[in-house]
């Protein structure tokens, strides 16, 4: 069971203003944005968490994203590829979107 502990951070003014704007946007507390923020740097998402590792690299933040490659990845490929990311109700929402339905 985990337990909350106070602790005191002296941060840059201009990175708490931020911070707390970006937890007003997002309807939540500054605490929530810290603790999210230090689990993704100690935790970053482990390489077994990619998809497709020829396709796909994990960033310092643990965040995935294509890779460059020397030749552009075709439109269909690409294609597939974000759509294996969604499930069946995404792909409704993405259908109606661009108008489909």
């Amino acid at each position: 069971m985990a337990h909350n502990m106070k602790t005191t951070l002296d941060l840059n003014e201009a990175l708490l203003i931020e911070a707390k704007r970006v937890a007003a946007q997002r309807r939540t507390s500054l605490k929530a944005i810290v603790e999210h923020a230090l689990s993704r740097e100690i935790h970053p998402a482990a390489s077994s968490d990619n998809p497709d590792a020829e396709l796909y690299q994990t960033g310092p933040f643990g965040i995935l994203s294509l890779k460059k490659r020397a030749e552009p990845l075709a439109p269909e490929k690409a294609r597939r590829q974000v759509e294996r990311q969604y499930d069946p109700e995404d792909a409704r929402v993405i259908e109606i979107a661009e108008g489909k339905v």
